[in-house]
């Protein structure tokens, strides 16, 4: 079993990973780039009796732990058995539903523990953490709550288990459901157990609505829908953002180093995310990504666009280390932020560009692009126009080198073509013109630049013999048909030089930290999606099967795999991933015509 073995649940506001033994480990608050109070995940170097930054309900003498999510929401159920079959069910979830003409998501967390067989004994133990892992959050308490003393925001747990027995972690037995609600610092109003019942059910069908909404393939519909609701899960619903993934520092092999603060939202990244669930159609994580990013358009004035920003929208993401943790599995060190917010990664404008085109197509959206929208683009298109040949880091993010990097100038050539498209459905030939006109000339320059005569393919940056899982996309780009014949020799290149059995890595050579020593699962599904457009379908089938059985007991996937065992790696769960497991699906399901 993995070493992930983790069931994230969210509300799009905050968000928690619950492990196998119904032990809350990771999540943040007050949203989900915020300070962790669930934190033993990353192994707080400060043990106490109670250990620090989890929550955890564990049965005396427990003999099995069991868990599924119900059907098509992130509520999580575990099932705890003791050794002489008494047991209890743990419902998780974070309370999301309409309310007074909006969408209620607090900063909460629900537990509800219901008893079903025997006569279970538990014990609750909650111990959150403050300055990152640093200490235990003070507290106070009262009749039927107890006040955490975090920052930037004090939570309390009100609750119909006995007080006392939470607070000295005494054990006792369960003979009626248990309530459990941490959120804001203030009363709670009503019966605590009759509102977090309601609750649950307000929250499961709110899930099930937006999951009756999406257009799934006929073929690995469980799949496709549990990887949906997880990148939902990623966005940060307040302003839009999408996050790369929802953890930290999980690194990408063992002790290697390569330990990165993910939650934050690269613009490339959500690309993907948005371009994944536009396939399914659902049209709301896009608008409210849409809104984001003309934010981040506005605050640029047509200058300089980073890689990624908070989900706040704060381009500051200065990195440290967290002292207070050891880290996953004790291998450190723990990133929090990320410099790569410094880097130039020319791809970016075209993402942003790409992640807009719909908008001026897409007659179902609440809010059609504009002309005055085309304006602000066209700004981001010049960048992309004047920064489509100049060095960059790559979408690597390569920390100590730069490169004219091919798919960061077949984005930029993306972007001007895209424009021309949204200046044809806006009327606006002269534009139309100018943009087909410059999307040419970067073409030229690619074809001429990034080819490798000598070994008759493309190579990963202009005049380099470098190879790259992202030549793959040359296809999705639309800058090559999957039949012409510079791709194919190009595929061939990739598959030989960079794949690994049924992995696929990023890249083969030595980077900052040596040489690679897991794969990509992004660029995995990238292979499964050439081979089914060269016309190798029966090997795509195979290679997603094999992936599929890499999947955590959630469904889901972290960024890495072990080439040799599988094991995953990397930080958890990784939009890129999920990413993969939709498209591909729906590339390679029968259609539903087939069981009409």
């Amino acid at each position: 079993m993995s070493n992930l073995s983790l069931w994230p649940i969210g509300n799009c506001q905050v968000s928690a990973l619950i492990d196998e033994a119904a032990g809350f480990v990771w999540g943040c608050q007050p949203r989900v780039d915020g300070d962790p109070l669930f934190c033993s995940l990353l192994d707080p170097k400060d043990e106490r009796a109670m250990p620090r930054g989890e929550w955890r309900i564990t049965v005396e003498n427990q003999a099995k732990a069991e868990q599924w999510y119900l059907r098509n929401t992130p509520i999580l159920v575990t099932r705890l058995t003791d050794s002489d079959g008494a047991a209890v069910e743990i419902f998780d979830f974070c309370p999301r539903f309409q309310r007074s003409g909006r969408m209620y998501r607090p900063v909460a967390f629900v537990r509800i523990v219901r008893p079903v067989s025997g006569a279970p004994r538990i014990r609750v133990s909650l111990n959150p953490s403050t300055n990152w892992g640093g200490k235990d959050a003070a507290r106070t308490s009262g009749t039927n709550h107890i006040r955490y003393l975090l920052k930037p925001q004090p939570l309390r747990l009100t609750t119909d288990a006995p007080v006392a027995h939470l607070l000295e972690g005494r054990a006792f037995r369960a003979e009626k459901s248990l309530h459990f609600f941490l959120g804001p610092d203030e009363p709670f109003v009503g019966n605590v157990g009759h509102t977090l019942a309601q609750m649950l059910h307000q929250t499961a069908d709110e899930w099930r609505s937006w999951v009756r909404g999406l257009a799934i393939p006929l073929e690995w519909q469980r799949v496709v829908i549990r990887a949906a609701i997880t990148l939902k899960l990623c966005m940060y619903e307040e302003t839009g953002a999408i996050v790369a993934a929802l953890t930290t520092s999980i690194p990408e092999a063992p002790n290697s180093g390569r330990n990165w603060d993910y939650r934050y939202c690269w613009i490339r990244d959500a690309y993907y995310t948005v371009q994944a669930l536009n396939r399914l159609g659902a049209l709301d994580v896009l608008e409210n990504y849409l809104s984001y990013l003309r934010n981040i358009v506005d605050e640029s004035k047509g200058g300089h666009i980073q890689p990624l920003y908070a989900v706040s929208g704060e381009p500051k993401l200065d990195e440290y280390e967290a002292e207070g943790l050891a880290g996953y599995r004790g291998m450190g060190p723990v990133r929090v932020g990320n410099a790569a917010y410094t880097q130039v990664q020319h791809d970016a404008y075209g993402q942003i560009i790409l992640s807009n085109a719909q908008a001026f197509f897409d007659e179902r959206l609440f809010r059609k692009a504009t002309n005055d929208d085309f304006a602000a683009l066209e700004k981001v298109g010049e960048r992309a126009w004047t920064m489509h040949d100049q060095p960059d880091a790559g979408l690597w993010e390569f920390r100590t080198r730069t490169s004219v990097h091919t798919y960061s100038s077949v984005m930029s050539w993306a972007g001007c073509d895209r424009l021309a498209n949204a200046a044809s459905v806006l009327g606006l030939s002269d534009r139309a013109v100018l943009w087909r006109e410059r999307a040419e000339a970067i073409r030229k320059r690619i074809e001429k630049s990034a080819w490798h005569e000598g070994e008759g393919r493309f190579a990963a940056s202009f005049g380099g013999d470098d190879l790259d899982a992202s030549l793959l996309q040359l296809i999705d780009m639309r800058f090559l048909a999957p039949d012409d014949p510079r791709f194919v020799s190009t595929f061939n290149a990739v598959e030989q030089g960079l794949r690994r059995g049924e992995h696929m890595l990023r890249y083969a050579a030595e980077d900052d930290f040596g040489l690679p020593e897991t794969a990509f699962n992004f660029c995995t599904f990238w292979l499964i999606e050439a081979l089914h457009l060269v016309g190798r379908e029966q090997e795509a089938r195979e290679l997603y099967t094999s992936t599929l059985e890499r999947l955590t007991p959630a469904g889901l996937l972290s960024e890495d795999s072990d080439f040799a065992t599988g094991e995953l790696w990397g930080n958890y769960p990784q939009t890129y991933s999920l990413v993969g497991l939709i498209n591909c699906a729906g590339l390679l399901s029968k259609p539903w015509s087939a069981v009409r």
